[in-house]
């Protein structure tokens, strides 16, 4: 929703509140405030006027009070980067999941959305970012498609971002994925950095260092979330970058980078989620997960705090959160446990979160309801030449989108190469959605432990094509012809029939119905994968990420097995 004008009668009422000359719109009674700049806790109220906090250690008298009955009080966290696609709902449903977590602030790049339908899945989350409660920002889509090596729904070039870019939620550019691209001087990727010099650039460095390090951050790019250890981090910290700590469903860094946030960084460190789903966020948490397991870790509550708020503002530009004081935004969570970070009530922009503020909302209407353009496969479209004695299999790691570049010596039948369950190698493949080219990459890879049926997605990073595992080749052509069907999802297929589904119709990335209903179905979905033999914890994250290929070492396309090293297709 949008912010209150700051206009010369706005800033008489706020200034009259703050002086106590006046009553505030809303008062905070009884509370705690903890301080994230000297980790501080005093007892006061705090006063509010529109979305803005105007009075704090004093009494106040407001048209509406709330009791905070001795409650720590601490600024509203800010998820500095996520992609809202990988929670399966939409922006609203979104706002509604997480707010309650404590997360007022969520700074997105529709990345996901942009490469099934360009601009207008971009305007789609510009549109709904002024309609939520939360303070949706983003940051535009930098690497539209993420590779040559796949085929994408959209192509976006500098021309298509401009007339974007000084959109009001807009912060700047988002993750600039193709490093390659920079160190190599491309003319169009030096056009994007060019535009937004001067602003904000975020980036996505994995593993790179040294010189090559050096040259990707003379671009003016200042944040990574892709670190995942303490070693990385810190090199990139002494080269004058925000690390953002990430704790997503796949990607798991907390363990290895919480020994960074020490006194000395704090002010440089934030946190991210990236890709979370509905069920991981009901059983675990969101941000607020993240702070209680850092303190929980021996980390000080003051840089578990400020990470989740100060510095996450700071490093983003957001001048006007991050802190409880007179004329900051008015971002405020009531905890009912400060160690282990329980959230309470949560106030937003000067507004309760309660469900008759969701209900005020203008729901944009979906768009991309129609981008599966697939054709129906057969089980014979899964066959792969024995090109040599050795295979080519992606190694899967949990808890990692980093995968590892096997090879095995597998059964071949009629010159095919054939799935080895004894040595859990299953078939992979990726058939393309979005030109009806007809493409289908196929390959094997290792660590699904499955010994049956197939898991196939619509969700496919990053240019989101299908995207199956399986144990048998008809298993696989039943569970892509499902999400086929239901013009985009995830589905569980074993023998000759479809065991569990989840449909994501918006965009083939995203589900028009609640986020508990699809929390509903994500756990059906993993009891379905578990029933396959499947060993992975997130299944469906793990498969959608097998065709990422900015991330080393093995990956596989629409047009094949790729060796992201040496930049080389194996098959096609």
């Amino acid at each position: 929703m949008k912010a209150t004008p700051a206009d010369a009668a706005f800033l008489a009422r706020a200034i009259a509140a703050g002086a106590g000359d006046e009553a505030a719109d809303l008062v905070v009674r009884n509370a705690r405030l903890f301080s994230v700049i000297d980790g501080s806790t005093i007892e006061t109220d705090i006063a509010v006027v529109g979305d803005r906090i105007v009075g704090v250690q004093g009494e106040y008298e407001g048209a509406r009070e709330i009791d905070a009955q001795g409650r720590v009080v601490v600024p509203g966290f800010i998820d500095t980067h996520l992609h809202v696609e990988s929670s399966l709902v939409t922006p609203f449903e979104f706002d509604r999941c997480v707010l309650p977590h404590g997360v007022t602030t969520a700074i997105c790049d529709p990345h996901e959305i942009a490469n099934v339908l360009g601009s207008e899945g971009i305007r789609y989350f510009l549109d709904s970012s002024l309609e939520t409660v939360m303070d949706l920002r983003v940051n535009l889509s930098s690497c539209v498609p993420a590779t040559a090596f796949e085929t994408s729904g959209a192509c976006l070039e500098i021309e298509d971002l401009l007339p974007l870019r000084d959109h009001e939620k807009v912060i700047g550019l988002a993750e600039f994925m193709n490093f390659p691209g920079v160190l190599m001087r491309d003319p169009k990727v030096l056009a994007k950095l060019e535009a937004f010099q001067g602003g904000h650039i975020d980036g996505h460095a994995p593993l790179l260092s040294g010189m090559a390090l050096n040259g990707y951050l003379a671009a003016g790019i200042r944040t990574d979330h892709e670190a995942t250890t303490a070693e990385e981090a810190l090199e990139k910290l002494s080269k004058g970058m925000n690390i953002l700590i990430r704790e997503g469903s796949v990607s798991k860094d907390l363990d290895a980078l919480a020994p960074i946030l020490q006194p000395d960084v704090s002010a440089f460190v934030a946190l991210c989620t990236d890709d979370r789903n509905p069920l991981d966020i009901a059983e675990e948490g969101h941000l607020d997960s993240m702070i209680r397991r850092l303190i929980a870790k021996g980390i000080r509550p003051l840089d578990a705090y400020r990470a989740a708020s100060w510095s996450a503002a700071n490093a983003f530009g957001l001048k006007d959160r991050g802190h409880l004081a007179p004329g900051w935004r008015a971002d405020i969570v009531l905890l009912d446990d400060f160690e282990d970070c329980r959230v309470g009530p949560v106030i937003s922009g000067g507004r309760l979160v309660e469900p008759e503020v969701f209900k005020a909302r203008r729901i944009v209407s979906p768009v991309g309801l129609d981008s599966v353009k697939a054709s129906k496969v057969q089980a014979g479209a899964f066959q792969v030449p024995a090109a040599s004695a050795q295979i080519d299999v992606i190694g899967v790691v949990p808890g990692r989108i980093i995968t590892e570049h096997l090879k095995r010596h597998l059964p071949v039948a009629d010159g095919k190469a054939q799935i080895d369950l004894d040595q859990d190698v299953l078939k992979v493949a990726v058939v393309e959605r979005h030109k009806q080219t007809g493409n289908i990459g196929c390959g094997f890879v290792s660590g699904f432990g499955m010994k049956t049926g197939a898991i196939a997605s619509s969700v496919g990073h990053d240019s989101h094509n299908i995207c199956v595992v399986g144990a048998d080749e008809e298993a696989m052509a039943i569970a892509v012809n499902r999400v086929i069907d239901m013009k985009g999802g995830f589905a569980v297929a074993d023998g000759d029939e479809v065991k569990a589904e989840l449909p994501l119709p918006l965009a083939g990335l995203m589900s028009l119905e609640s986020f508990e209903d699809v929390r509903e179905k994500l756990e059906e979905l993993r009891v379905a994968a578990k029933g396959l033999g499947c060993v992975l914890p997130e299944p469906f994250l793990q498969v959608a990420f097998l065709p990422l290929p900015v991330i080393p070492h093995l990956k596989i396309t629409d047009l094949g097995v790729f060796d992201v090293n040496r930049f080389e297709l194996l098959s096609q």
